[in-house]
């Protein structure tokens, strides 16, 4: 076994919380929990990719200004 501590368990209002020892917090502001058999296991939330992100976004409605794009001049050889 890696590590271990006895922690205290207390109330956030109805929850049931524990302090997770800054030693062995987790990155970000989720975690995943399961529990097998009588283990409770806390995992971190893998990284989003790119492709989830973007398609969690929602369409933009606002009219932009039109862009010059002028065509490049030819470039000689």
């Amino acid at each position: 076994m890696g590590y271990e501590k006895h922690v205290k368990l207390f109330r956030n209002g109805r929850n049931q919380a524990v302090r997770i020892p800054r030693e062995v917090e987790l990155p970000g502001d989720e975690a995943i929990l399961r529990k097998d058999g009588d283990r409770l296991i806390l995992e971190p939330v893998p990284p989003r990719s790119l492709l989830a992100v973007l398609a969690s976004l929602q369409p933009i409605d606002d009219d932009f200004a039109p862009i010059d794009d002028p065509v490049p001049e030819a470039v000689e050889p």
